[in-house]
């Protein structure tokens, strides 16, 4: 997993890479956005994006790489104690580039609306309306208690769509087996400074920006 995080649609492997992985990988970089800071605005403003994006997940990815020498080293010198007291950073701070990658291709300026296709007909199966599904993800992302993200994940072994949270930056597919189609980020500095306190205002607005197109792409690959 960790040799290619960068990667938004390969975001999904185990936390603990082997030891080749760490000593050919590359540094992980944080990823350019597919649009600019301003761009969904009025739904979430250029300040929070700038914000998110180059100061919050570019911390992931410094803190990421940093973690990664040591568990280099660590695995150098067998020192498996300090290998398993480096897990947690992993986990955190990889999870962090994980599911930041994920959620900037799910959000557009051209987003909104409902999907077509193969994913609509999916979520009618699975959760009886596309109403349906939105009052869940919604309830679910508003329920999480502290920092977290609501999913929608696709269950490869049942063949169907399910919701999930996920609690600070653990990866929904390293931490619950489900592939990641559309996550929606409920850290405060998601949405603090234009919503303050009220998260139930932000999940509602964030509707208006969600990239089916991407979550669509996500739900066919996934199926191959």
């Amino acid at each position: 997993m960790l040799c290619r995080l960068a990667s938004a649609g390969r975001s999904s492997a185990k936390l603990i890479a082997p030891l080749g992985c760490l000593v050919s990988r590359q540094k992980h970089t944080l990823p350019d956005l597919p649009y600019d800071y301003g761009a969904l605005e009025p739904h979430i403003n250029a300040e929070i994006m700038q914000l998110h994006h180059g100061k919050h997940h570019a911390t992931y990815v410094n803190n990421l790489n940093v973690t990664e020498e040591k568990y280099k080293e660590a695995l150098a010198k067998g020192d498996v104690t300090a290998q398993v007291s480096l897990q947690p950073a992993l986990k955190f701070n990889g999870g962090g580039h994980i599911n930041h990658t994920i959620f900037w291709t799910n959000l557009s300026p051209n987003g909104g609306g409902e999907p077509k296709g193969e994913l609509m007909e999916a979520i009618k199966r699975d959760f009886g309306s596309f109403a349906n599904f939105k009052e869940k993800l919604t309830a679910v992302s508003v329920g999480v208690q502290g920092s977290g993200w609501g999913w929608l994940g696709y269950n490869k072994e049942q063949g169907r769509l399910q919701i999930a949270a996920c609690a600070n930056q653990d990866p929904l597919q390293g931490t619950t087996g489900l592939i990641p189609l559309l996550g929606i980020d409920v850290w405060e500095h998601a949405y603090y400074l234009q919503y303050k306190n009220v998260r139930p205002d932000y999940l509602k607005a964030i509707w208006n920006v969600i990239n089916w197109e991407n979550v669509s792409s996500r739900y066919a690959a996934c199926k191959k």
